[in-house]
């Protein structure tokens, strides 16, 4: 079985395979390209990389200048600020002329106050100087008549006295709830 050979009888036969056509310009540039690859990608990537970041940084930049660069709205901004400077100035000017009056009425009061206090304080001297009470409402008594009516101790109406009338808080009695108490007996409550 060894001595068995297959032969083709037609070479012209329409199933007949070819092999591919190749370019040899193209191969060595593909061979080349492969070698360059091989020892020089990682470089040509962090390049690459690299080279993009710039891109955008520097597209970004202008874009940021070419916005803020042009002159009518630097004018337009200033002139803005300048509104917002004067606005605020104004409503400065009107808050302080409001606390300044305020601060005039609130001296004045002070003024009356002090002036009915020293017109009560010469009306008060003025009845002592002339034996009446400091209000003014009553004379001191002439007689002992009068003194012995007057010292009576007098009883405002509808209220109710607040202590009884022996009522001693040096004596210890009188009824008071203040007294000695022993503490509670069992175990202190430390922790």
């Amino acid at each position: 079985m060894d001595d068995v050979e297959i032969t083709d009888v037609d070479d012209d036969s329409p199933f007949r395979v070819e092999k591919p056509i190749r370019n040899p310009d193209l191969t060595s540039v593909s061979q080349t390209a492969g070698e360059i690859l091989s020892q020089y990608g990682w470089y040509m990537l962090i390049v690459t990389v690299l080279v993009y970041l710039l891109v955008q940084y520097l597209s970004k930049r202008r874009s940021s200048q070419s916005n803020n660069g042009t002159a009518p709205e630097i004018l337009q901004d200033a002139v803005l600020v300048a509104r917002r400077q004067e606005a605020m100035e104004a409503a400065r000017l009107r808050m302080q002329e409001e606390l300044n009056a305020k601060a005039d009425l609130f001296k004045e009061k002070q003024r009356q106050q002090e002036e009915e206090k020293r017109k009560q304080k010469i009306e008060m001297w003025e009845s002592m100087q002339q034996g009446k009470s400091y209000k003014g409402t009553t004379k001191l008594p002439q007689n002992t008549e009068e003194a012995s009516s007057s010292t009576a101790v007098l009883k405002p109406k509808g209220k109710k006295p607040l202590r009884s009338a022996d009522y001693n808080p040096l004596s210890g009695d009188g009824g008071g709830t203040c007294s000695f108490r022993p503490g509670r007996r069992g175990p202190s409550s430390g922790g």
